[in-house]
């Protein structure tokens, strides 16, 4: 039977900056776009500033491991947030994540995030021998902002967001990561705001000819 369902879209920001944050903006303007082509979808929202995730502690890196024969009520309890992120991940038609570049990589509320929904045996497998990523139904689109100039250039190295956050969703084994940035967003504002303005000229095509 075919799923008759609403598609959903997971937006995830990270930016602690409510006002003139360009990573929220863009995503703003996807947001947009992805509901121009799913009129009937739906938006599941996460914003990890407003909202800080619990990071991960001791007891639930045991509950990661622990076979679901042998939980306890105390280790059900640790993995129960990781328990909604994941469904709320797999679940998802489409992925948004918007994130500035802090200290050349991902927020810290974003990273505890991420370290809440990479779980083995529940977002990614291991046999023994290699990996493979379970959250195979949605695809992801990234927002990003870049504070300096250069990191498509003499900086290249120095970008542990947009290729780390790319890396990790294909692990997990999301079929297509599309990204939308701006560099230098505390340069001059004319300039900064014609960066925007081309990185937003790019936002109608990405949902163009997408299956529901």
């Amino acid at each position: 039977m075919k799923n008759t369902a609403a598609p959903t879209l997971l937006r995830i920001d990270s930016s602690a900056r409510r006002n003139g944050s360009v990573s929220r903006l863009l995503a703003d303007n996807i947001e947009n776009a992805w509901l121009g082509a799913h009129p009937d979808g739906e938006i599941k929202r996460r914003d990890l500033a407003a909202d800080p995730m619990s990071h991960i502690s001791e007891t639930t890196i045991q509950g990661f491991y622990t076979p679901a024969e042998q939980m306890t009520s105390t280790l059900l309890a640790a993995t129960a947030l990781s328990d909604v992120l994941i469904a709320e991940l797999k679940s998802a038609h489409t992925v948004l994540i918007s994130a500035p570049i802090y200290n050349f990589s991902v927020p810290s509320s974003l990273k505890a995030w991420i370290d809440q929904v990479v779980r083995i045996g529940h977002s990614f497998a291991y046999d023994g021998q290699s990996f493979s990523g379970l959250v195979t139904q949605p695809r992801a689109v990234l927002a990003l902002a870049y504070g300096a100039a250069g990191y498509q250039g003499p900086m290249k190295d120095m970008d542990h967001l947009g290729p780390y956050l790319t890396q990790l969703l294909g692990f997990l084994g999301l079929p297509r990561v599309d990204l939308i940035a701006v560099e230098d967003t505390t340069g001059e504002a004319l300039k900064v705001s014609d960066a925007v303005k081309t990185a937003q000229s790019a936002i109608p095509s990405l949902f163009q000819r997408v299956p529901a």
